[in-house]
């Protein structure tokens, strides 16, 4: 199995390599990442392709934090 890569982007979406597999609240999968290809998925909440990122984030001036945090007990 491949590794698989998680990427904040900067005010921006997540970026996923690697082979991974989407399921939807549906049940519907989506197998995607494959042969190096990246998906980008939506952090603004104003995506009209969500769960994928389709750029909406640059228009709505989104700001988010970047930083991971440590979890908390």
């Amino acid at each position: 199995m491949s590794d698989v890569e998680i990427k904040v982007h900067e005010n921006g979406p997540y970026k996923v390599t690697g082979p991974v597999t989407v399921v939807d609240a549906d049940g519907g999968l989506y197998e995607l990442g494959e042969e190096g290809k990246p998906i980008a998925l939506c952090r603004c909440g104003g995506s009209t392709t969500k769960p994928f990122c389709d750029g909406t984030h640059s228009k709505a001036g989104f700001d988010a934090a970047e930083r991971a945090v440590a979890e908390q007990d």
